[in-house]
């Protein structure tokens, strides 16, 4: 084991000192050697390595089936467990979604499971997709606490899956018969765009802004079933707008762009839920499309009611992000500008 001299980290005249972090050095060989599932898990040109490489920070090398890991210890462990279970995978072709489910998967602070011990099958969704489990930490709380509070929020950046796993949610509790109806809902604000006049009926005109719930149900359903639900009155999915004055009994109710709501249209939605209903509220606090000078309900909300019983609060950051990691380095970007911007003031 050797000792790594304490590196500078940060930019400017005065870059701070990391502490000492202790090298390794791992080997290991992929067995049994298969040149076929080699060449899937590495990637032409070793390009898959070299992904993991950037994300786990540490240096891999190879000989055939022969590989050699440096870096601090526990990132190597991760890097090696990371690629053992990518060689597992690679009896079939690797997509570029298995490959970067699996890097969030492997940097993740902690171990995480389909369900935790003493849990029983409580998070094991019912839906149409058989692999969907939580892939971070923080997704595997978001999970239990919508399924132990009757009102959830989920907020943060685009992409650590909020709206999909509520939605899975939402499915999962139809399938077992613990509510009568799905009902998704979102406010009809345009995002920093003027569409003027939109042709066709009602539904026509508000279908373009609920289109993401639409491609969450036809994922987790498929395209019949969700056909068949909305025939039968247990899929709705509507603008905000058509909320009030309802009272919501026996449904799971979704209310997704939360921080494009006011204060008021905060108020009139949570005070819809009725009895034997299920609430999640997701919406991204740094993506408000509110005409300048609008308080965003969202974040009245988040301090309102963040000491009332029976409501959860999951607070997603960029190390949650399952999308290409370009989308996480983006968001860290905004966050770290915005970070300035609040010493600045």
């Amino acid at each position: 084991m050797h000792q790594r001299p304490a590196s500078l980290h940060g930019a400017g005249d005065n870059p701070r000192p990391l502490p000492f972090s202790p090298i390794v050095i791992l080997r290991f060989t992929l067995e049994p050697v298969d040149n076929t599932r080699l060449a899937r898990v590495c990637g032409s040109l070793d390009t898959h390595l070299r992904e993991i490489e950037a994300a786990i920070g540490v240096k891999i090398s190879r000989r055939d089936a022969e590989f050699r890991v440096d870096g601090p210890k526990t990132a190597a462990e991760r890097a090696r467990t990371l690629l053992e279970g990518l060689y597992e995978r690679a009896r079939r072709p690797l997509s570029a979604e298995t490959l970067q489910l699996a890097l969030v998967e492997a940097k993740a602070p902690d171990p995480v499971s389909a369900a935790s011990p003493g849990d029983g099958d409580a998070l094991v969704l019912r839906t149409r997709r058989a692999d969907l489990s939580a892939r971070t930490p923080r997704q595997h709380q978001y999970l239990q606490q919508i399924l132990s509070h009757d009102i959830t929020f989920g907020l943060g950046p685009a992409g650590t899956g909020k709206t999909f796993l509520a939605v899975a949610c939402a499915v999962d509790a139809l399938e077992r018969s613990t509510v009568q109806r799905i009902i998704l809902t979102r406010p009809a604000v345009e995002a920093g765009e003027r569409l003027g006049f939109l042709p066709g009926d009602l539904t026509q005109k508000v279908d373009p802004y609920l289109r993401p719930l639409y491609d969450a149900l036809y994922d987790l359903l498929g395209f019949d079933r969700v056909t068949k639900a909305f025939e039968k009155g247990q899929l709705e999915v509507a603008p905000l707008a058509f909320m009030r004055g309802r009272t919501l009994n026996h449904a799971f109710v979704i209310l997704d762009e939360a921080q494009n709501t006011t204060p008021e249209q905060m108020k009139m939605f949570l005070t819809r839920i009725g009895f034997g209903s299920r609430c999640v509220v997701t919406g991204d606090t740094s993506q408000i499309d509110l005409p300048r000078g609008t308080q965003s309900g969202l974040i009245d909300a988040e301090h309102v009611l963040a000491r009332v019983k029976g409501i959860a609060m999951t607070r997603f950051t960029s190390a949650d992000v399952v999308r290409h990691p370009l989308v996480a380095r983006i968001v860290e970007a905004y966050e770290a500008r915005a970070k300035r911007e609040a010493r600045d003031l």
